[in-house]
């Protein structure tokens, strides 16, 4: 934007340098009324890029948002999965204590105590 500046403060000295040394009003009027609607076309064009722009930029962080919540959609089913896992894990590693604990230590610690008495 601020390259377009200097044209615009050149455009303007030209036009004021042109008027005054223009005898004739209809002239000046006219080329100022040029001059104003060539600097309209130019912020016209200027807002027209810098909106295509930002549509760019939307879409392209749409597309990276999307993505994100898909990839988050992604991981919350694999931590739900392995969650179910730990927890299958877990209730295993109880089936497995209890198991030992009667067939292996209860059975001993009964015939320890019997042969103290």
């Amino acid at each position: 934007m601020s390259a377009r500046q200097p044209d615009v403060s050149e455009q303007v000295l030209q036009f004021a340098s042109k008027e005054k040394s223009s005898s004739n009003h209809g002239d000046a009027l006219d080329h100022a009324g040029q001059a104003i609607l060539t600097l309209l076309q130019q912020a016209a064009n200027l807002s027209n890029e810098q909106c295509e722009r930002a549509m760019s930029l939307a879409h392209k962080l749409s597309i990276q948002l999307r993505a994100a919540e898909d990839q988050n959609k992604h991981l919350q089913v694999e931590r739900d999965q392995l969650q179910n896992r730990a927890e299958r894990a877990e209730e295993w590693l109880k089936r497995v204590y209890h198991e030992i604990e009667e067939k292996l230590i209860s059975p001993h610690a009964g015939s320890h105590q019997a042969s103290r008495h």
